[in-house]
């Protein structure tokens, strides 16, 4: 979840560093800090807090260093303490780490290197891995890299005494002319620039460099000097691999005159389904054309004869995927079910043939995510190989916005979002996004299964295709509503939110977009389970979020809605307008386009955004940079 970033080159490194450590500042920020060698010595700054911290300790200090590190924190093993803050050094101060990720083992390895005479200055588990490499090169590095380079050898040989997920940027005093990467279970690529090279482990960090990126797969390491790029695996083995060409603009990463990443990118959504639109349906499709209205790529192969689909995810994208089993079921009639990804990987369920699995993730590189898929193909394909095991076939498909991801390069068949870089820590384009995947996926298997009739198809997506300009109307004539309602929740501790159906992962969501950004506490419920137990905590200082649209629970959440208001909670509901019963019924109507019920979703979810925004604005918080929080959960 840590943000690194590397630079070996011919321009001054400390600029790149800062800027690229401020595009990764998501990914966390409760230190940050830098090294960098000139003139063969080591200079190491280091700032507890935001990066605004190192910049002022930074400022007029000159720096000629070409090559450097840098690194964001979030932090797991240590307080968010300078001391704690990397890079961390060995004891000479000559050889500096950065690191994202865990090392499991790091305890056993700091005692057999204290006991070696090591002094440890931090309670992280990143300051084993200077020290190691530091003894690996004191006892004379010998192996397959030594001859290229004593500092890769003893790196590879220190890698490997690590356990977990982790991924590293090495500079040393001693070799001032390389830069060392590695990666193991944790996000980390190369970009190639003209007689330079960066690392990060994120690409919006590269991307204002160039485009020409690398991703590193697991177990591999690579020198990076001012003549090229080498890539090994563990054992010491030369790899061939070329870099990619990303898609992406520097643009995407700006705040183009918004406020705030967020807000921008709630902005950003009705694009974002246009191009969804444009990306995945069949061109002039009619219910008299042959072949599916979708366009998704996916062969028979994956698709035919499914009894079952599991969903695995976590967080926003869990809540996307509850939307997606509605759609699943209630169009193509398959059962479906999801699972929290952390507790799949311990917990997972009996094997059902001829099921397909999902994973669902914005960056494509969850951890939890990657490895409950890892262990969900591994099983299967050991299931496949006993006698009648065909039906165990793995048939895996991810749905993520970085195709060029970790989960790309583990699943061949991906559903791109097509949601460009999203900054805000919150996902708020990314749910509608991964929200227009599960329609296209659903409205294809139920064209496979004939579930739906070619009339029904066609007048879901005519109402698909009108949700942008809907979209566009919700935003418009809410975000100064909204903003406005916000002041009245300024001492406001707790929240409720309430929806049923294809609605209730969206009160979920609601109550997660206001726990994120301005740390009320919040919790979502079916609506129809508040008498069972919720209602207890309703009095005139608990506000009550209701999700009612038309369709065929709308009376059921209007009359729970009134339970609510029977106890003396603030009513607000995102309701039709013009309806009577919905304006006689809330206290403050949060008003949304009147669509197909399984459509609303993509409607209901833009006041609860715009509502939990300006909320948090209103109270001065860091909307795009939320305490604890990091937006890529690259570690368990």
């Amino acid at each position: 979840m840590c943000g690194i970033v590397g630079y070996i080159g011919t321009r001054a490194a400390s600029g790149i560093l800062i800027d690229g450590l401020r595009t990764l500042e998501y990914r966390g920020d409760d230190s940050a800090g830098g090294a960098s060698i000139s003139e063969g010595e080591l200079n190491r700054v280091r700032a507890k807090g935001k990066l605004k911290n190192l910049q002022e300790k930074l400022d007029g200090l000159e720096d000629p260093a070409r090559l450097g590190i840098g690194h964001t924190r979030w932090a797991t093993h240590g307080k968010p303490e300078e001391h704690n803050a990397h890079p961390h050094t060995d004891g000479s101060g000559r050889i500096a780490v950065v690191q994202n990720g865990i090392v499991e083992n790091y305890r056993e390895l700091r005692e057999g290197l204290m006991a070696k005479g090591y002094e440890f200055k931090s309670e992280t588990d990143t300051e084993v891995i200077p020290h190691l490499i530091a003894d690996y090169l004191t006892k004379g590095v010998e192996g397959p890299l030594a001859h290229e380079s004593t500092l890769l050898e003893a790196v590879r040989q220190a890698v490997n005494d690590l356990d977990g997920a982790f991924a590293l940027a090495v500079i040393s005093a001693d070799f001032p002319d390389e830069l060392i990467v590695v990666r193991q279970q944790a996000p980390l690529a190369i970009g190639f620039g003209q007689g330079e090279f960066f690392c990060a482990s994120d690409t919006p960090a590269i991307v204002p460099h160039t485009r020409a990126v690398l991703p590193l797969d697991n177990g591999e390491l690579a020198m990076l000097t001012p003549l090229g790029a080498a890539i090994y695996d563990f054992t010491g083995r030369r790899l061939k691999k070329h870099p990619i060409t990303l898609s992406i603009s520097p643009t995407m990463v700006e705040k183009q005159g918004f406020k705030h990443f967020m807000l921008k990118e709630i902005h950003e959504q009705p694009g974002v389904v246009r191009t969804s639109l444009e990306t995945y349906l069949a061109s002039g499709w009619t219910p008299e054309s042959e072949g599916s209205p979708i366009n998704l790529g996916l062969d028979s192969n994956l698709l035919d004869n499914l009894n079952h689909v599991q969903i695995l995810a976590c967080g926003t994208s869990w809540h996307a995927s509850l939307v997606g089993k509605h759609l699943l079921e209630h169009l193509a009639g398959i059962p479906t079910v999801v699972h929290y990804a952390s507790e799949f990987r311990y917990s997972p369920t009996p094997l059902i043939g001829n099921a397909l699995t999902i994973g669902v993730t914005q960056s494509g590189e969850t951890a939890d995510t990657l490895a409950a898929l890892d262990m969900e193909q591994t099983r299967r394909t050991q299931k496949q190989k006993q006698p009648g095991g065909d039906a165990f076939t793995p048939r895996m498909l991810g749905i993520t916005n970085r195709p060029e991801s970790s989960l790309g390069r583990m699943i061949p068949k991906v559903l791109a979002t097509h949601a460009g870089i999203e900054c805000g820590v919150a996902a708020t384009k990314a749910i509608v996004a991964q929200l227009m995947a599960f329609y296209f996926l659903a409205l294809e298997l139920a064209y496979r299964r004939q579930t739906l009739s070619k009339q029904q198809l066609a007048d879901l997506i005519e109402g698909m295709r009108q949700l942008p300009n809907h979209i566009e109307q919700v935003i418009e004539q809410q975000e100064g509503y909204t903003e406005e309602l916000a002041h009245s929740f300024t001492e406001t501790q707790d929240f409720i939110f309430i929806g049923r159906g294809v609605n209730y992962p969206i009160a979920l969501e609601g109550a997660l977009k206001l726990k994120e950004i301005s740390y009320i506490h919040a919790e979502g419920y079916p609506a129809g389970e508040m008498k069972h137990g919720p209602i207890a905590l309703l009095d005139a200082k608990v506000p009550v979020v209701a999700i009612a649209v038309p369709g065929s629970v709308y009376d059921k959440v209007l009359s729970n809605a009134q339970e609510a208001k029977a106890r003396d909670a603030q009513l607000i509901g995102v309701a039709p307008a013009n309806d009577p019963e919905a304006e006689h019924t809330f206290d403050t109507l949060l008003p949304v386009p009147t669509v197909d019920e399984l459509l609303s979703p993509m409607l209901t979810v833009l006041p609860l955004q715009l509502l939990s925004y300006h909320i948090a604005a209103r109270r001065g918080l860091d909307v795009d940079q939320p305490r604890n929080l990091a937006k890529s959960v690259t570690v368990e």
